[in-house]
């Protein structure tokens, strides 16, 4: 399965491994630090036009990457099926 987080990037949802709230994670220097590391590192990819509501991080190849889009997290969760997946648990 695939989730489309903007920008016509979609990426796989078994590489996902977390998606998290920009506003609300950046108010931790720790996260704050991780996405400068991340960046510096070239694994920031900015999907987004707008203000960005969102990070995700995923695994691809072996190398985390982390994408920047402007689509809600909630969204992005609605969007992967996940929910859906534990409702019917």
């Amino acid at each position: 399965m695939y989730l489309h987080l903007g920008q016509n990037v979609v990426v796989r949802t078994a590489t996902v491994i977390g998606i998290f709230d920009i506003e609300n994670t950046s108010m931790s220097k720790l996260t704050r630090h991780y996405l400068a590391q991340a960046e510096k590192n070239g694994r920031v990819i900015n999907v987004s036009m707008e203000l960005p509501k969102s990070f995700i991080v995923c695994e691809e190849d072996q190398k985390i990457v982390v994408y920047i889009s402007q689509i809600s997290p909630a969204t992005l969760r609605k969007r992967t099926g996940f929910l859906a997946e534990i409702a019917n648990l």
